[in-house]
């Protein structure tokens, strides 16, 4: 099995099965983004998606805290986000292998186990993931604007397509922090949990994907994410493209075979 590493303690990186976990971790800081954390953060995704081993990211934080965002005495100083200081030359920026971009970006399932606050940067993570589990101590924290800050990463395009224009709009424009109840409520959370079986149960929808046919799961995301941009017809088109490649591949023989004797499918993602 392909072993994915973090070159950075701030990152921590470990394979249960096919379900990578991935936890930042800077847990005095409440698992603020540092620079080595985003660059490493990108490169463990990319790497995630490649490796066939891996069907399922699980994405979390050390301590009490999710992510409280980007941190903000890096930014003062010249690092995340501010250009690096008067005497770096301007030039136009590059998200490209931010880690926002590639997580949105990558096919493989991404799970947010929210452990604590996931704020700014951290919320928006937690947006692009596709899935949001949240323990009863979790919070949303959209304060940017009490920074005079904005949700940069994404947030402000994903956060109305998930739960309307109207709710997107109270929570930003009123910088307000939710609950977990009050997250599950407005549609931010898929489910919460208690804190103690946090971890378990995202553990448990991670295994869960995983063991399906990662072909099916893999494709399926992709033409969901395709699928906003797209018309019905054109999405349509589309899965028929691909449709016709998993008939004849070895997991859809397996997942009939299985069906027929009874049994769970062992699939190969061939």
């Amino acid at each position: 099995m392909a072993s994915i590493e973090s070159s950075t303690e701030e990152l921590l990186v470990e394979q249960d099965g096919r379900v990578l976990v991935v936890t930042f971790n800077r847990p005095d800081r409440l698992n603020t983004i540092s620079p080595p954390m985003l660059m490493e953060l990108s490169a463990v995704l990319t790497a995630a998606n490649k490796d066939p081993e891996v069907r399922c990211i699980v994405l979390t934080g050390a301590g009490r805290g999710f992510c409280a965002g980007l941190d903000l005495v890096d930014v003062s100083k010249g690092g995340i986000g501010s250009g690096g200081g008067s005497k770096r030359p301007r030039q136009l920026f590059d998200l490209r292998d931010a880690p926002i971009t590639v997580m949105w970006g990558i096919d493989k399932p991404v799970i947010a186990a929210i452990n604590g606050a996931a704020a700014g940067y951290g919320m928006d993570m937690s947006l692009i993931a596709d899935m949001r589990i949240a323990g009863e101590s979790a919070k949303m924290a959209a304060v940017m604007v009490k920074r005079n800050v904005v949700p940069e990463s994404g947030g402000t395009w994903l956060l109305p397509r998930l739960i309307g224009w109207g709710k997107a709009a109270e929570i930003y424009f009123r910088g307000r922090t939710l609950s977990a109840q009050e997250s599950l409520e407005m549609g931010l959370v898929n489910a919460v949990v208690p804190d103690e079986e946090l971890m378990g149960t995202a553990m448990q929808w991670a295994h869960e994907i995983a063991d399906n046919a990662p072909m099916a799961v893999q494709t399926t995301k992709r033409m969901m994410r395709m699928g906003m941009e797209e018309s019905f017809d054109t999405a349509v088109d589309h899965l028929m493209v691909h449709l016709a490649g998993m008939f004849a591949s070895e997991d859809f023989k397996e997942g009939v075979q299985s069906f027929l004797e009874k049994r769970k499918p062992n699939f190969s993602g061939r």
